[in-house]
């Protein structure tokens, strides 16, 4: 109950409602017949996936921007780190049912003559030690770069120009073919994920419903840090963050261990992403990845837990549909969507709808502390309220 209270029921309906998709969406594509009405067909299923994961990224952003006040344009970095990560043990899964036949070397390797598996990817054979540095590498790399940020006092535009660097950088280091990554092409034709088929069904789904819980339990994360004093503090550096430095406070701790938290969460989101879209490479280094995430956590609204998570799924429902129907217009569309929340809806629609709420309730009291105060001077004999009632 204190716990209930404490994240308020907002919260718990958001993380209900993604258990329950978790739930239903995959008994609704294993259970029921495909003449069902309620039927999910397997096409869709790693889709509603791909989703959830944009979701986790979206929320991973806002606890930086929303909260901290830290603009990253370079969460899409600690997302395809977290994806790699996981594309490599997908990859050391294949073995010798590649095109080449080779046990320990995956194909590319094979096709550019390498002779040995560079030491890098020693380990990546156990789900263990994948899922451990699917959220150390992200994380060590937000810890270093944030710790030399912060600590030099870099803000606003300047921050989100040089996240944005890092992962243009990293875009152009792991486009080449000596880095080991697979170059251009990336990591593929995934086989098998802890010994189950990644083309079956039953495992479709369950990744759907891993996404779903890794969502519910970040959201919960998210609500935990949030509403504690900590997150009083995060709201105090992004509100005024001179004045916080001033009375004692060391806002480039604060930063830093949101940015962190932030970079693990994008790169879980990254790693549960692959393989139910089945490859991943440089491309999702790409800088306007990134900046479209900033759309999802701005259409949906910033500083809020409900916000980001509706901004990615509304978003990328849209984009489904008009990159099918217009797809060259995509990316007119989706700069005009921004250009329109910064315009007419600074706080998107979560936020928009709070304000409004706000304000009514504001004026509904407003109105009741007026007819309590005429009616205490009527019971007080206030001859000004005698003489004149209708006032």
């Amino acid at each position: 109950m204190i716990l209930a209270r404490f994240l308020g029921p907002r919260v718990w309906i958001l993380v209900a409602v993604i258990l329950a998709a978790a739930i239903l969406v995959p008994l609704a594509n294993l259970w029921l017949p495909a003449d069902h009405p309620l039927h999910v067909p397997s096409y869709l299923v790693p889709l509603f996936g791909k989703y959830v994961c944009y979701a986790l990224l979206a929320l991973a952003l806002d606890l930086v921007w929303g909260y901290c006040g830290i603009l990253s344009l370079g969460h899409g970095a600690f997302f395809a780190l977290g994806g790699y990560a996981m594309g490599m043990y997908l990859m050391r899964q294949i073995g010798s049912r590649g095109v080449y036949g080779n046990p320990e070397l995956p194909d590319f390797m094979v096709f550019l003559n390498w002779q040995e598996l560079p030491w890098y990817w020693t380990g990546f054979d156990q789900f263990w030690f994948a899922a451990l540095m699917v959220m150390l590498v992200p994380g060590l790399l937000a810890f270093v770069f944030g710790y030399f940020a912060f600590r030099s006092r870099v803000t606003g535009v300047y921050l989100s120009i040089i996240t944005q660097a890092m992962t243009y950088a990293l875009l152009l280091a792991f486009f080449r073919n000596d880095m080991g990554f697979g170059g251009n092409n990336g990591l593929t034709d995934f086989k098998d994920i802890l010994g189950f088929s990644i083309q079956a069904d039953a495992t479709r789904a369950s990744l759907f419903a891993a996404s779903c819980i890794a969502l519910a339990l970040s959201v919960l994360l998210v609500g935990w840090i949030t509403r504690s004093k900590l997150g009083k503090l995060m709201v105090a550096v992004r509100d005024a963050e001179s004045r916080t430095r001033f009375i004692g406070w060391r806002p480039e701790h604060v930063k830093l261990f949101a940015f962190t938290v932030s970079a693990v969460m994008a790169g879980i989101a990254g790693a549960l992403y692959v393989p139910q879209v089945g490859i991943i490479n440089p491309g999702e280094f790409a800088p306007v990845n990134s900046i479209e995430v900033v759309v999802w956590a701005a259409v949906g609204g910033r500083g809020t837990l409900v916000g980001p998570v509706i901004g990615a799924l509304l978003v990328n429902y849209g984009k489904t549909v008009f990159t099918g129907v217009w797809p060259e217009g995509w990316l007119f569309i989706l700069g005009g969507l921004f250009v329109f929340v910064t315009l007419i809806l600074p706080r998107g629609i979560v936020g928009t709808i709070d304000h409004g709420w706000d304000a009514i309730r504001a004026t509904r009291r407003a109105r009741n502390a007026e007819k309590g105060e005429a009616s205490d001077s009527e019971a007080a004999g206030d001859p000004r309220a005698v003489a004149n009632p209708a006032e």
